[in-house]
C-alpha cells in the first residue's frame, strides 16, 4: 500500500513540474506590457480614443499620454502636413533670427555702457569724431584758397589773348583749375553731411545710453 501511494505522490510531483514548464514558457513569450503610457484623444466627430500607442485616428488632432494612475504625463500635438511643417519651420526660423537680434542687441548696448561709463567721455567721443571731419574741411578750404593763388598769374596770361583763342597749354591749366576746386568744394559739402551724420549718431547713442544708465535692461531699447 505504501508503495502505491509514493507512486502516486510521485505522478502529481511529475504533473505540478510539467505546469509550472508550460506557465514559465507562457511567461516568456508573452510581450511585455507596454510602458509608453496611455493615448487619450477626442476624434473629429466626438468620439473618444484610448489605445496604449499613438493613435491614428487622431494623427491631426492632439493626444493626451496619461500614466497609469490617469495623471497627465504630456501632450502629443497633431501631427503636421507637409505644408504645415514648411510654416512650422518658416516660424521658427524667424524665432531663431528674432533671439539672434536680441542677443545681438544685448552685445551692443553692454559694449556701449563699456565703453561710454559717463556723459562727458560720449562728450569727448562726440569732439574727437567731428574735429576728424573738420580737419579735413580746413584741409580742403585750404586747397581752394591755393588753386585760387595758382589761378591768379593764368588769368593774368589770359588777359593778353582777349578775343583770341586760349593757348592749349593755357587752357589746359585753367580746365584742371577749375575741376579742382569743382572737386573740393563738392568734397566740403559731403563733409558738411558728414558733420551731420556724426552728429546724429552720437544723438541717438546718447538717448539711448542715458536710458541704459538710468537702469534698462541692456537689449530692452527699441
Amino acid at each position: 500500500m505504501r508503495a502505491f501511494e509514493l507512486r502516486v505522490l510521485a505522478s502529481r510531483c511529475a504533473v505540478a513540474a510539467c505546469l509550472l514548464a508550460v506557465a514559465a514558457t507562457a511567461a516568456a513569450q508573452t510581450p511585455p506590457k507596454p510602458v509608453g503610457g496611455i493615448y487619450s484623444c477626442t476624434t473629429a466627430d466626438g468620439r473618444r480614443l484610448t489605445s496604449d500607442r499613438p493613435i491614428a485616428e487622431c494623427s491631426a488632432r492632439e493626444q493626451r499620454v496619461l500614466n497609469a494612475d490617469g495623471s497627465l504625463r504630456n501632450v502629443v500635438p497633431p501631427s503636421m502636413s507637409p505644408e504645415e511643417r514648411a510654416l512650422h519651420e518658416a516660424s521658427e526660423r524667424k524665432l531663431a533670427a528674432e533671439r539672434a537680434a536680441k542677443a545681438d542687441a544685448v552685445r551692443r548696448d553692454r559694449n556701449l555702457m563699456a565703453r561710454y561709463r559717463s556723459e562727458s567721455l560720449h562728450q569727448k567721443a562726440r569732439e574727437a569724431a567731428l574735429d576728424d571731419v573738420n580737419k579735413s574741411m580746413r584741409a580742403s578750404e585750404k586747397r581752394i584758397q591755393d588753386l585760387a593763388t595758382e589761378r591768379k598769374p593764368l588769368l593774368d596770361e589770359a588777359e593778353f589773348y582777349t578775343g583770341k583763342q586760349l593757348p592749349a597749354k593755357l587752357k589746359l591749366q585753367l580746365d584742371a583749375n577749375d575741376a579742382s576746386t569743382q572737386a573740393q568744394r563738392e568734397l566740403i559739402e559731403n563733409q558738411k553731411a558728414e558733420l551731420v551724420r556724426v552728429n546724429k549718431l552720437y544723438d541717438v547713442e546718447l538717448a539711448r545710453l542715458r536710458k541704459l544708465w538710468a537702469g534698462a535692461a541692456p537689449g530692452s531699447i527699441d
